[in-house]
């Protein structure tokens, strides 16, 4: 069974870093696409990174030179690296991804931003 688990979430105050893991496991296929998305309490998920296979990546507007995704293969485990954090940056972050005709999501992380 392929799961998807998040950790890395925290408090921390506004100007500081967290990274974010998604380790994949239960399947023997490397995810070659990673999707990382959030949603703050009260309001919709939306996507703010993603990356695909060669290493191509794009970002949500909001998030653009202070995150930024990686990938480990060996490990078959994706990160969101996430610099200057400001309070609007504190929702419930999740990692996504499709593996053949499936689409598979983590169990989320909650990352607060405050002082």
């Amino acid at each position: 069974q392929v799961q998807l688990v998040e950790s890395g979430g925290g408090l921390v105050q506004p100007g500081g870093s967290l990274r974010l893991s998604c380790a994949v496991s239960g399947t023997r296929f490397r995810t070659y696409n990673m999707g990382w998305y959030r949603q703050p309490l009260g309001r919709e998920r939306e996507r703010v990174a993603f990356m695909i296979g060669g290493g191509r990546s794009d970002y949500e507007d909001s998030v653009k030179g202070r995150f930024t995704m990686s990938r480990d293969n060996a490990k078959n485990t994706w990160y969101l690296q996430m610099n200057s954090l400001q309070p609007e940056d504190t929702a419930v972050y999740y990692c996504h991804t499709k593996l053949g005709d499936n689409y598979y999501w983590g169990q989320g992380t909650q990352v607060t931003v405050s002082s």
